[in-house]
Parts: C-alpha cells; sequence; structure tokens
C-alpha cells in the first residue's frame, strides 16, 4: 500500500482526494493546503464524500512528507511556475514520487526548459525519486491513447487529438470567463489564446506523440477562431451576454517536413447554441477524440461521467486516476522525469487489491 499525499484542495485537489482514497493499493495520508482557513477540515469536505476519512489537512510540509512514499502534486503551476518548480523539487529531494498536471513545459520532458529538468534530475537522483507530469484535458488522451490509436493503422497521415465541450454546466468561473474569455469583449484576447500560449500548453503533447510514432515535428504553429454570442444565454455561472465571446476554435499543429501530422484542437462553447456548424459532442456535453487520418480512417470517441458531477469533473477524474495509477510503476523505476509513453496506462498492483476495483 502506497502513502500519498495530496498537495492542493482545489478542483484537481479534490479530484485526487477522491481517486487516492479508493484507488487499488493507494491509501490517503495527507492533504497540503496553502490556506489557514482550509487547514483542520477533514479531506471528506473537499472531495464530497460522505464519511470522514480521518485525514485533515494541514500546512506543515514537512510533516505530510514524513508520513507520505508520493506525493500528488496539484496546487496551480500555470500562474505560478517558479513556486510549483520549487514545490515539486522538494518533494523528490525527499524521496517522495511525484505526479502532477501543473507544469505544462514537463509533458515532454525531451523540449522542456534546460534549466527545470535539471533541477529535478538532479532532485530526483538526490532523493531516489521519480516524477510525471500529465495534463487534465485528460493527459492520456493527447498522449498514450493518441499513439494506441495510431499503431492500429497501416498508414497515418495526420493524427488530431480533440476536446469538445460545452461548459454552461462548469461552475469553474476563474477558468471559463478569465482565463479562456467567455463572456468577455471580442476586442479583448482570453490569456489562454494568447499568440504563443497554446504551444506552451500543448507543444509538448504535440512532439511527444511525433516522436513516440518515429517523426521529429520542426515546427508548432497556432490557429484561433472565435465567435459571439448572438444571444444572451444561462449557465451554471450566471448569464453571458449577447454579442460576447460565446466560442472558440483552437488548433495547435505540429509539422513534420513541411506536412501538417500532429494537431491538437479545442471546441469549446459557453453555451450549446453557439457555432452549430463546428463539431460537436456526440452525446450529451463532451466529448475526448482521437482521431487517425490513414489506413484505416480511425476516431475514438471517449466519455467519463462521475455520479453528481459533470462531465468535465469525469474528464478530470481519468486526468487524476492516470497520475495516481502510475505510482507503482513509478516506484519501481530508477530516479528521473517520464513521460506519458513511458509510464504505461495499466501499472499493475497486487491481485488482492486489483480486485478492490470491482464494485
Amino acid at each position: 500500500m502506497r502513502r500519498v499525499v495530496v498537495w492542493g484542495t482545489g478542483n484537481m485537489g479534490s479530484t485526487a482526494i477522491r481517486s487516492a482514497v479508493a484507488f487499488p493499493g493507494l491509501e490517503l495520508a495527507g492533504v497540503l493546503t496553502s490556506s489557514a482557513e482550509k487547514a483542520g477540515r477533514d479531506a471528506a469536505e473537499f472531495a464530497g464524500l460522505p464519511d470522514p476519512t480521518g485525514i485533515r489537512a494541514g500546512t506543515d510540509v514537512d510533516a505530510a512528507l514524513a508520513a507520505a512514499d508520493a506525493v500528488a502534486y496539484m496546487a496551480s503551476g500555470d500562474i505560478r511556475p517558479e513556486e510549483a518548480i520549487a514545490d515539486i523539487e522538494r518533494c523528490l529531494r525527499a524521496g517522495k514520487h511525484v505526479v502532477t498536471p501543473s507544469l505544462y513545459s514537463l509533458y515532454d520532458p525531451a523540449s522542456a526548459p534546460v534549466e527545470w529538468v535539471q533541477r529535478l534530475t538532479s532532485a530526483a537522483e538526490e532523493g531516489g525519486a521519480t516524477l510525471l507530469v500529465s495534463g487534465v484535458d485528460p493527459g492520456w488522451g493527447n498522449d498514450a491513447l493518441a499513439v494506441t490509436a495510431a499503431s492500429l493503422c497501416t498508414r497515418i497521415d495526420t493524427i488530431t487529438c480533440q476536446e469538445i465541450f460545452d461548459y454552461s454546466t462548469y461552475n469553474q468561473p476563474e477558468a471559463v470567463r478569465l482565463r479562456c474569455g467567455f463572456g468577455g469583449a471580442m476586442d479583448d484576447t482570453p490569456m489562454m489564446l494568447l499568440p504563443s500560449i497554446p504551444t506552451m500548453v500543448w507543444g509538448g503533447n504535440v512532439r511527444l506523440i511525433g516522436r513516440g510514432l518515429g517523426i521529429e515535428i520542426d515546427d508548432i504553429t497556432e490557429e484561433v477562431e472565435r465567435l459571439p454570442l448572438e444571444q444572451t444565454v444561462d449557465t451554471v455561472m450566471g448569464p453571458f451576454e449577447k454579442g460576447t465571446q460565446g466560442a472558440f476554435f483552437l488548433k495547435v499543429i505540429g509539422w513534420s517536413q513541411g506536412r501538417k501530422r500532429v494537431i491538437i484542437e479545442h471546441i469549446t462553447r459557453i453555451h450549446p447554441s453557439c457555432a452549430p456548424e463546428w463539431p460537436q459532442p456526440d452525446e450529451g456535453v463532451g466529448d475526448h477524440r482521437v482521431i487517425v487520418d490513414g489506413d484505416p480512417q480511425l476516431t475514438i470517441t471517449t466519455r467519463a461521467d462521475v455520479p453528481g458531477g459533470t462531465r468535465a469533473d469525469g474528464g478530470n477524474t481519468t486526468a487524476a486516476n492516470r497520475l495516481l495509477g502510475a505510482l507503482n510503476w513509478l516506484a519501481e523505476q530508477k530516479p528521473g522525469i517520464y513521460d506519458g509513453l513511458q509510464v504505461p496506462l495499466r501499472s499493475a498492483v497486487a491481485p488482492e487489491a486489483e480486485a478492490a476495483r470491482w464494485t
């Protein structure tokens, strides 16, 4: 049984707590928060669990690490990367295996900032620990699933990974309104869609998929199309006004020798009435797809639902489970940084633990 500390109690932190409590072969050993107001609360409160876990959130990092074998680092890293790097470095030097979605640049360690890779590799070697960084949209859909799909084809022209989502039921105002720009003026470009930001976030996945299938991505370009709402709509976050941003279609395109090869697309709406001509989910409010244009023409569509949650919550749960499920494999490897193609999607656990997965 591997003891896991979940660092962070936000959207992904609460999801990771729920997963750590139930995932075969894992035990929730602690929860770390930077908020004094959250300290002392049972982990069940953050994860919406019906019964107390007996684990209370704390702010003492050293005490939490002393009780753990591994850390699920779920604190934000997009607007505080240096702080996140320092936190993860601290965990690795303490000998704790770390899994995290918080550092976009580390999705593909081979193309990540050299200084970060050196720092974290040194910390991992000093502590005898390992690190896996994988995304939340979901990470496995933008690396391992794409490469697995391509292995079923004899010829590949392009691979496209799509996230198609309606955010009308996704109650995350900071992410939806501020970062994605929904409800904002069409004259203002939101942070997520600023030039170079999409490549910073998903460029590593593009390179990783290319390299996993035998090509080098020599250029990455971005395409963004935005559309306004044609009428005011109501959502769980309140109204979004007519004329404000209602949808965007984002493409991060990886080129090899002058040809488009690996494409990551996000087709995102604040309401299903916006941009009806763009790709739509097959069912409900959201899909993730891998499309191989080749021989055969192959499309794999995935979706995840959790009781009482949105489809976005379901996607986050699979992303957290991908990370937590990797810990048994990581613990058996030599110290260092690993990527989503090196770590198997299914990490072996003892038969008695595996049996606990069945309800």
